[in-house]
């Protein structure tokens, strides 16, 4: 076969194998899960295996809710949701917690070895400091892409037995209205903003929580959800998702320590920019970090219920992770 020919066929046979290597790892997750403890009730706290990390779960009651507002074009139309009860993680996911899956030899991986762990596909390394010289331990990690946020997602889940994955959006939006309109008496009691976080963000967990305990859903830094970014739909939904199926715009939320107090509110919507990764130094450009979000984070949902190994695949591999290169 000529070298060009062969190059093409591998290059048509990759993503399948790959696939199947992806849906294999996940159904050996799925299988995990499965023999795992039973599901806990009200807000608990875990340990990352052969680690000192940890983190706590807020228990998420299930409801309905009106999602969206009259504020803004995209905030609209207002429509009742329904969703199921869930967990959310207390506060966004820190580089303590990130930096364990970012770098192996950190993990406990070189004296624990786990096939299932190490299946899951890892960061490349980055070409400059991810934190920008705005601290390490205790802050929000930052400038992950959404596939980065999602494959972290996978790899906890493999680490402690337990299933996770960003939230969708009317997921997010409930838990930071917690059971009210989610607009605070004072907002500076409760986030960091451009108007009082002196250009940088701050530790996780020094303001206020909301109602149901939940630190920095505003501000601090944005936050990736599940879902493709795009006009909401009229009508009652339950549990709704916008699948990906272009690369961008995927919806943020909360707002960060680099905006005006103005766009801290529950309703607020950004659509992530192929802009964000602009000055990242990698050919061809990282599927992991967006050297120019450094207002960007996240943090993970436990839904109560355990979904199926397929229904896990489609959350942590939203196939369009390479397009935005």
């Amino acid at each position: 076969m000529p070298f060009l020919n062969r190059l093409l066929t591998l290059s048509v046979l990759t993503p399948l194998l790959l696939s199947q290597d992806d849906h294999a790892s996940v159904q050996k997750i799925h299988d995990r899960l499965s023999k795992g403890s039973p599901h806990k009730s009200g807000p608990y706290k875990i340990t990352i295996p052969n680690t000192t990390v940890s983190y706590d779960m807020v228990s998420i009651p299930a409801g309905e809710f009106s999602m969206g507002s009259t504020a803004k074009p995209d905030e609209q139309p207002v429509h009742k949701v329904k969703l199921d009860a869930f967990w959310m993680q207390a506060h966004e996911v820190t580089w303590d917690e990130y930096r364990l899956f970012m770098f192996a030899s950190q993990g406990g991986e070189t004296t624990n070895k786990d096939e299932v762990v190490d299946a899951v596909s890892r960061p490349t390394k980055p070409y400059v400091e991810m934190s920008f010289g705005m601290g390490i331990n205790g802050y929000p990690a930052i400038s992950m892409t959404q596939h980065a946020a999602n494959k972290y997602a996978e790899w906890l889940s493999a680490r402690t037995g337990e299933f996770y994955r960003l939230p969708t959006e009317a997921e997010w939006e409930y838990a930071c209205r917690a059971g009210g309109s989610g607009v605070p008496a004072k907002l500076d009691d409760v986030a960091w903003s451009a108007a009082n976080s002196g250009g940088k963000y701050a530790l996780v967990a020094q303001k206020k929580p909301n109602a149901w305990g939940l630190y920095d859903m505003l501000g601090n830094v944005m936050e990736w959800t599940l879902d493709q970014y795009a006009p909401y739909k009229p009508g009652e939904q339950t549990n709704p998702w916008v699948v990906s199926t272009t690369p961008y715009p995927h919806a943020v939320r909360g707002g960060s320590w680099n905006d005006p107090p103005a766009a801290l509110t529950c309703t607020a919507r950004v659509p992530s920019d192929a802009a964000w990764k602009q000055q990242d130094p990698q050919l061809p450009k990282s599927i992991w970090y967006m050297t120019d979000a450094q207002w960007v984070g996240f943090r993970l949902v436990r839904p109560a219920k355990l979904p199926s190994a397929a229904d896990m695949y489609r959350y942590w591999n939203n196939g369009v992770e390479h397009d935005e290169q």
